[in-house]
């Protein structure tokens, strides 16, 4: 026998709930009603999807994150082509991928778009809960708007997605908010942070002393618990912001605080990629450990000139999927079964012909009807009607089917209560079922 092969570590399966497992990833049920969920949310402020490739060439991470990221340093996945010598590199974020379909295609021509993508991303980093090598991004971005109106929408929209699907604001979730200024502001304090860090060497740990001249905003950004302090009393970007960045933040502020979002300034909050500037924001969470943040984004302006277009104003965000579904899993916030509304039991085999016609029949009324197969007694039939979650069984008896009937069978209230029903009746009777009952998945 052939040695059995194993998924990459880090990339998984995502499997029906149905299915025994030894990981504790979200199951496909919950995938599904996350992604109808989000369909609808996006849908209602306009947003249209889009896709791009997996594979791009390097140089656009390269060049469009910043080489002293980590992502491009530590995490990449890149190869040459054997075909060609192409350096290539599997996505580790979509933002990217985007901005260049939009330069390639000339796709804002006609004027701006709101866009999103939803796919597999991938970073070689330690895998643990929340946090994988191959792991799903919604992204969500906002391309050609230049004011803090469309910021503040974003925000408000990661809100109303919150709510969609269970979970409450400020107390599963809550916002954190900064402001990174414009280039010339940075550079003022990025050299300001460099005088204080370099006053400081002996504090630093090995990683933060290899950022201090290539990439200082970072080090802000650094988990060490014994630089901390240090941290704290580093200058702030907050001193350095003139009136245009302060007159833009204020302004998606006294949104959030007219629509009465709660949110806390966080004048440490950097994000992972060097094109952000002006509004930055993460919703965090406390359910997770370590893994704090579930969705971050802020503003990019400059990102479509460093990719080769015009001078663009952007805005958007990501949101890991997985570490999304795993708080939602924790918490267990009900989210609909995937039950069908009514299982077929077929005692004859040799039924099966008119016993599927007449199934059609419900399918074609809406009714979502799972089909016994492979034979069985009885018995053996109504435990996986059961397991099924489904609320009625119809049995398909030959008697009955002679006479034009079907017995429907209570497998939830009133359970083993049965009637006969006509053929030409269940159709009826069964778009009146109410949807399946939700549970915790």
């Amino acid at each position: 026998m052939a040695d059995k092969l194993n998924a990459v570590k880090g990339m998984n399966d995502i499997l029906p709930g149905s299915v025994t497992r030894k990981d504790k990833l979200p199951d496909s049920q919950l995938w599904l009603w996350f992604e109808n969920t989000l369909r609808s949310v996006l849908g209602h402020y306009g947003y249209q999807y889009m896709l791009t490739p997996i594979v791009e060439p390097t140089a656009l991470f390269v060049r469009g994150l910043g080489e002293v990221t980590d992502i491009v340093e530590k995490e990449m996945y890149s190869f040459t082509d054997s075909m060609n010598g192409d350096k290539l590199t599997l996505r580790p974020e979509a933002t990217a991928g985007i901005v260049r379909a939009m330069v390639e295609h000339n796709a804002l021509y006609n004027g701006p778009l709101r866009l999103w993508t939803i796919g597999p991303m991938f970073r070689h980093e330690r895998p643990q809960k929340g946090r994988y090598r191959q792991f799903n991004q919604l992204d969500v971005e906002a391309l050609g708007f230049a004011g803090p109106d469309v910021d503040a929408e974003l925000i408000l929209m990661a809100r109303r997605l919150w709510k969609a699907l269970g979970l409450v604001e400020g107390e599963h979730v809550r916002l954190e908010l900064n402001s990174l200024g414009q280039p010339a502001e940075r550079a003022a304090h990025r050299a300001a942070l460099v005088a204080y860090f370099e006053a400081h060497t002996e504090q630093l740990d090995e990683d933060s002393r290899r950022r201090l001249l290539t990439n200082p905003l970072r080090i802000l950004d650094s988990k060490n618990p014994s630089m901390q302090e240090l941290i704290e009393a580093a200058p702030q970007l907050m001193s350095f912001l003139g009136e245009e960045t302060l007159a833009h933040f204020n302004a998606v502020r006294a949104v959030l605080d007219e629509a009465g979002l709660a949110y806390r300034i966080n004048t440490r909050l950097v994000r992972g990629m060097d094109y952000y500037n002006l509004t930055v924001f993460e919703w965090v969470t406390d359910q997770l450990g370590s893994q704090g943040t579930v969705c971050g984004g802020g503003r990019y302006d400059g990102l479509f000139e460093q990719l080769g277009g015009k001078p663009t104003p952007a805005v958007g965000f990501g949101l890991g999927v997985e570490r999304l579904l795993l708080l939602i899993d924790t918490l267990g916030v009900p989210v609909p079964s995937a039950a069908p509304h009514v299982y077929a039991v077929v005692p004859d085999p040799t039924l099966s012909p008119k016993v599927q016609v007449a199934l059609e029949a419900l399918r074609s009324a809406g009714v979502a009807v799972q089909m016994h197969a492979g034979g069985g007694s009885l018995k053996s039939q109504f435990k996986k009607a059961d397991a099924s979650g489904a609320c009625f069984a119809l049995i398909f008896g030959g008697d009955e089917l002679a006479r034009g009937e079907v017995t429907v069978k209570s497998l939830r209230d009133g359970a083993g209560a049965q009637v006969a029903r006509a053929l030409t009746d269940v159709a009826d009777w069964a778009t009146t079922l109410q949807s399946p009952a939700s549970s915790n998945v």
